[in-house]
């Protein structure tokens, strides 16, 4: 067998995804992690610095000083940097505004309240920043999913790994049992079950044999399977669903928008004021220009007085406080921003499988068809043969038998068909049925017409998935479920006073239907597709705030989407984790009453903070203006407004009753 290095197809990869330098493949684990926090890094030391300067300002002055040297290189020179790049293309905004107002401080002595804005500045910045580096992610986790390189299979070569960026349509490949399928195909030989479970949402692994198409990103999970490609990789099902996730991100509300007017607004008309006290205020009110009460002097108390400390500190630390309390009841938040969606959010999108349910099959139940042989021996017989199968209608049917206090029965010629069932012999009183278990089709062709009908029409009636056993003339059949969710039906109940609740689910409509039911929800959309499903939500969207929770990769646009995207952390795909704004670390849906109920509250009190930040800069900033209070005052009652608000961000950290059980904070994510 040949092997071609997939290693340039890896630097291709990277290089034309747009990812920053630290997601680059080809250096360490450690130094993407030392570059991915490096902001962080240097705005935390630098805060350090800034408070060792306090301290030590009384006993030497001079390494107070230095100390402050260092605050300005580490936090000022980058924001320093920006804002000239800002200005020479013309934009005043609040970064501006606050980088001038650190600067400028160092002329009239109030070097450290420059220093402060400036770490403030920086760590805003730096929180930030890692916020938005979720859906490069989200990607990044998709392409992982795929394989690089797929077995070619050529007549004259023989078998050889080839790169999938490589193969053309029509090209003969070999998928072995447990591996991901690279590309979109037509199986042109063997049969096999595969889990689209990630792709499509369905739960149960679907039978593919000869003529069947199967999906890139799918799992083959027990036969070989050779297939024909169809779809180039740049037209894979994968593909298609990165190009979802990106135009979803590219749409996605901008819930920033308004601030970030009001700031550029803001920044602009202090700059300006303050340039024209500067200038009139000696023709007006005959001051002098240089003096301690002069117009540049009370022009730059202005500026600085004017800066938005408070107003940056307040929206932060509300989130930081409301992020943590989130956090003891295993909830991860990326960014404060996604409590501002929650409270004004008005729908709710469910996914069915792996959300309101486990995402586990479970045999709730069998038919006995005419039984000849007790009971108890047949489904004894059915174990026996599901004992040799690997996949989970037969995990579940095992359990079930195991729930009856039914041993397996011993097998003779045990054979399994993959992608179809199981076969063997059973000896049962000197006499010898021949058995079978597995899917519909598979059981069917062997069972008597006059039989076959009553089946039918009685699956067709049930709606749920279902496996048939045949032992001798005796029909067994399985009756499955995807497990619902404990207290499911309360937890919706509950949450569905505070919002309206929907279900979206690329199962068929029998098996959405059968769990709608079982959780008490009205409305659901079944048979939808990742595109399908991101329709529904858009439009949604269009006339009102929403939410989608959801766990698989099919799930992943709709969540980008969404004003708000809600993943399960443990049973959920990682490319869902990283594409949504909240993961619940537990999967525990039970925490989404309290969330929705701390989002809105903490909507209130950033909005509080806001108000009294406004409000204390404007009467702070006139009373400096007019000579009132001397600098030093106004250097307090700026800094203490900045206190009072980050006091009433506190709030959010007190604990308050959660009605939800078992939730262990320190339960990692998956991925």
């Amino acid at each position: 067998m040949k092997n071609k290095s997939a290693e340039p197809y890896l630097l291709d990869d990277y290089l034309s995804s747009g990812f920053e330098e630290t997601q680059n493949p080809f250096i360490t684990k450690d130094s993407r992690l030392w570059g991915k926090y490096a902001s962080l890094i240097f705005s935390l030391l630098s805060l350090c610095l800034l408070i060792s300067s306090y301290v030590v300002s009384f006993a030497s002055p001079n390494l107070s000083n230095f100390f402050l040297i260092i605050v300005y290189f580490f936090v000022g020179t980058p924001a320093l940097t920006d804002t000239i790049k800002d200005l020479i293309k013309f934009k005043i905004n609040i970064e501006v505004l606050m980088t001038l107002a650190a600067f400028l401080s160092v002329l009239i002595g109030s070097q450290r309240e420059g220093a402060l804005l400036l770490v403030l500045f920086a760590l805003s910045h730096a929180l930030e920043d890692m916020v938005t580096t979720k859906t490069k992610g989200a990607l990044s986790s998709l392409q992982k999913l795929s394989p690089t390189m797929a077995l070619i299979i050529d007549e004259i070569e023989g078998t050889y790994q080839k790169s999938v960026k490589e193969i053309e349509p029509g090209t003969k490949i070999l998928i072995r049992a447990g591996e991901v399928i690279p590309l979109d195909g037509e199986v042109i030989e063997g049969s096999s079950y595969v889990n689209l479970a990630h792709i499509t949402g369905e739960s149960v692994p679907i039978s593919k044999s000869v003529g069947d198409e199967v999906q890139a990103g799918s799992i083959n999970t027990d036969g070989t399977l050779t297939l024909v490609v169809i779809k180039t990789s740049a037209e894979s099902t994968l593909a298609k669903i990165i190009k979802l996730i990106t135009q979803a991100q590219e749409s996605k509300p901008k819930l920033q928008r308004f601030l970030d007017q009001f700031g550029d607004i803001y920044a602009k008309s202090i700059i300006l004021l303050s340039i024209t006290i500067a200038v009139v205020m000696p023709f007006i009110f005959n001051v002098p220009f240089l003096t301690n009460q002069g117009s540049i002097y009370r022009s730059l108390a202005f500026l600085i007085a004017a800066s938005p400390c408070a107003l940056i500190i307040g929206a932060p630390t509300a989130y930081l406080g409301a992020i943590s309390a989130c956090a003891r009841r295993g909830i991860l938040l990326k960014g404060g921003v996604v409590l501002d969606a929650l409270a004004t959010c008005k729908r709710l999108y469910f996914d069915k499988t792996g959300t309101l349910t486990t995402g586990k099959l479970s045999c709730h139940s069998c038919d006995f068809i005419n039984p000849s042989v007790d009971q108890n021996m047949l489904l004894a017989i059915a174990a026996g043969l599901e004992q040799g199968a690997h996949h989970p209608i037969a995990d579940a049917l095992l359990d079930y038998t195991k729930k009856e206090n039914v041993s397996p029965y011993q097998i003779r010629d045990l054979k399994v068909i993959s992608g179809a069932g199981v076969e063997g012999k059973a000896e049962i009183n000197n006499k010898v049925y021949d058995s079978f278990v597995g899917s519909p089709d598979f059981i069917l062709e062997k069972i008597a017409d006059e039989q076959k009908k009553l089946i039918v029409d009685k699956i067709d009636r049930e709606g749920k998935v279902v496996a048939l056993a045949l032992i001798g003339t005796n029909v067994i059949i399985f009756h499955f479920l995807d497990e619902i969710r404990n207290d499911a039906r309360n937890i919706l109940q509950s949450l569905s006073e505070q919002i309206e609740i929907e279900m979206l689910t690329g199962d068929h409509q029998d098996n959405a239907k059968v769990v709608a039911d079982l959780v008490g929800i009205k409305s659901f959309h079944s048979d939808v597709t990742p595109d399908q499903k991101l329709s529904i939500v858009q439009e949604s969207a269009e006339k009102e705030r929403i939410i989608m929770v959801g766990d698989g990769i099919n799930d992943a646009p709709a969540l980008t989407y969404a004003h708000v995207g809600i993943a399960m952390g443990q049973i959920g795909s990682d490319t869902a984790i990283e594409a949504a704004d909240a993961v619940l670390l537990n999967d525990d849906i039970s925490t989404l009453s309290w969330l929705i109920n701390h989002s809105r509250k903490t909507h209130r009190i950033v909005k509080e903070n806001i108000v009294f930040a406004l409000a204390a800069i404007a009467v702070n900033a006139v009373l400096s203006l007019v000579g009132v209070i001397p600098l030093f005052v106004a250097v307090i009652m700026h800094e203490g407004s900045t206190v009072l608000v980050g006091l009433n961000s506190l709030r959010l950290l007190r604990r308050s009753p959660s009605k939800a059980a078992g939730v262990s904070p320190q339960a990692p994510p998956k991925g």
